[in-house]
């Protein structure tokens, strides 16, 4: 084929050995390689002795300036390959803006396909995998961590989590807040390499494992869906449980964080909620 044409190239999670042929051959034709890492992408290119192509850095700090700069060397029939620093390019990695305006201005893209931790640690999770849900890293601050978990609450598909090793332990202390200890998870770190491991259980047992002793290398987290007959969080009244932590006691606030939980509904909302509902009550 000749012309432009963007390649989205998948690249191993951390054993070489699973590349394939196609992305080999790929880069090899490329002649602009868009790397996350440029470090790790000439590491790549020289273990496959792969002549080196024109490597420029496309990571999230640049990805607007970038984007329009391969654009322009598409439309001069420039053919780009982009990685990300392991796995598929675009799953909790840049590369969304790329091919997005590639594809409005009518640019070939092609995906050659390769390794993803997500889908990975799925099918060694022991957890069902007829449907999943993939979440990407959860909020850093606690608060909105356990807003958006307590938003997904009553999915009954399985959850697939990124997550940096230093969090892990809170992270899971969160989850098994929110969806009870006894759901049952796994944590993969270290997928293709070396020292890799699953660790399968409860949530209440992986987050008492972790608690103190942060796992090593790069981490994600498969969880159980909600069984069945679990209880969205739209059907709970709402009114009646900030009416009853009211009663007990609980100040406004309180009760509305105890409440973001269970729902996942923004907290400022159910703060203002509690309050008029304290207004009413005196």
């Amino acid at each position: 084929m000749t012309g432009p044409l963007l390649s989205v190239v998948g690249t191993p999670i951390g054993n070489l050995e699973d590349i394939t042929y196609r992305a080999v051959r790929t880069l090899r034709e490329a002649d602009i390689v868009a790397a996350e890492d440029t470090r790790k992408a000439r590491r790549l290119l020289s273990h496959f002795a792969i002549p080196a192509p024109r490597v420029v850095s496309y990571f999230e700090g640049n990805e607007a300036a970038r984007t329009d700069e391969l654009l322009n060397e598409l439309g001069a029939g420039a053919r780009v390959a982009l990685i990300a620093e392991a796995g598929m390019p675009l799953i909790s990695d840049p590369g969304e803006r790329l091919v997005a305006r590639a594809a409005a201005a009518g640019v070939p893209t092609e995906v050659v396909p390769g390794p993803v931790a997500a889908v990975s640690a799925l099918a060694v999770s022991g957890l069902p995998a007829s449907a999943f849900l993939f979440l990407g890293f959860p909020p850093r601050e606690a608060g909105q961590r356990r807003a958006s978990f307590g938003a997904r609450r009553a999915e009954p598909a399985t959850m697939i989590f990124y997550e940096a090793p230093a969090r892990v332990g809170s992270t899971l202390a969160d989850l098994a807040e929110v969806f009870g200890g006894d759901r049952r998870a796994a944590l993969a770190r270290e997928l293709t390499k070396v020292h890799e491991e699953v660790v399968r259980g409860t949530l209440g047992e992986l987050a008492s494992q972790f608690s103190s002793h942060p796992p090593r290398g790069e981490c994600t987290l498969v969880v159980a869906g909600a069984p069945p007959g679990s209880l969205p969080a739209g059907e709970i009244d709402v009114e009646r449980e900030l009416g009853e932590l009211l009663d007990a006691g609980f100040g406004p606030k309180d009760a509305a964080a105890r409440l973001v939980v269970r729902t996942g509904l923004p907290r400022r909302r159910l703060y203002q909620l509690a309050l008029s509902l304290r207004r009413h009550k005196t």
